[in-house]
């Protein structure tokens, strides 16, 4: 049996000009196009980056990720979207699948790939990066993420902060992703590190909506939700 091949494509945050050569290219000549989607999302939104580069016989199927953090729920929800998946590759046919930013960085697609090669341990995939929301975000606001031999790191918030101080206490340059509802606390923690007004908030790069705030001040009143699709950059000081 031939299999298909499994091609992992990042399309970047929103902005359809960000998408690569190489990610256009595959999505014009495969057939099978999987993209992910949350339960409670009207579309996908790497769908909408993307659709301008598909071939005029493309067939679409939507994965739905449940947003949950119960990991039984979530490895179902891969197992069954990998096996969708498996299905095309063993008639032979390619088939992709898309995510926002680069499918290597905070991304459902290394659950989704490691299922898939649990089912099928001799299927060929291949992985094409895309341009990721921080580095879209440094773009829009001429934020320079990393100059001489200073510290860039990358973390993701979570309900304990801790990680975070820690981070800015290091210095260097700071990427704060997956922000979501914790917007309010990631202020109020940078204000009393006396850090607010080395940072720069970046939502929804690319996208409807795009917004890029030089004065986290102005965050102050603003509902949770506006944290979700957004990036913190800071320059946290010498290293």
């Amino acid at each position: 049996m031939t299999l298909g091949t499994f091609y992992g494509l990042g399309v970047g945050p929103g902005d359809p000009g960000l998408v690569t050569v190489k990610a256009a290219a595959v999505l014009a000549r495969t057939h099978h196009v999987f993209v992910p989607k949350a339960r409670i999302a009207a579309e996908s939104v790497a769908l909408d980056i993307a659709r301008q580069y598909l071939g005029a016989d493309a067939e679409v199927r939507e994965l739905v990720f449940p947003m949950t953090e119960d990991r039984a729920e979530l490895a179902k929800s891969w197992t069954a979207s990998a096996g969708a998946i498996a299905r095309v590759l063993e008639s032979g046919a390619d088939a992709c699948f898309l995510t926002l930013g680069d499918p290597l960085v905070y991304s459902t697609y290394v659950y989704l790939l490691r299922a898939l090669t649990q089912q099928l341990p001799e299927v060929c995939s291949v992985t094409v990066p895309g341009v990721t929301a921080f580095c879209a975000g440094a773009a829009l606001a001429n934020f320079p993420l990393g100059e001489r031999k200073e510290l860039l790191t990358i973390i993701p918030t979570a309900d304990d902060l801790q990680p975070v101080c820690d981070a800015l206490q290091r210095g260097g340059t700071v990427v704060l992703m997956k922000i979501g509802k914790r917007l309010q606390e990631i202020l109020a923690l940078l204000q009393e590190a006396g850090l607010i007004d080395r940072a720069v908030f970046v939502s929804h790069a690319g996208q409807e909506g795009q917004r890029v705030e030089l004065d986290l001040r102005r965050l102050y009143a603003e509902a949770p939700e506006a944290g979700y699709l957004s990036v913190i950059l800071v320059h946290a000081g010498k290293s």
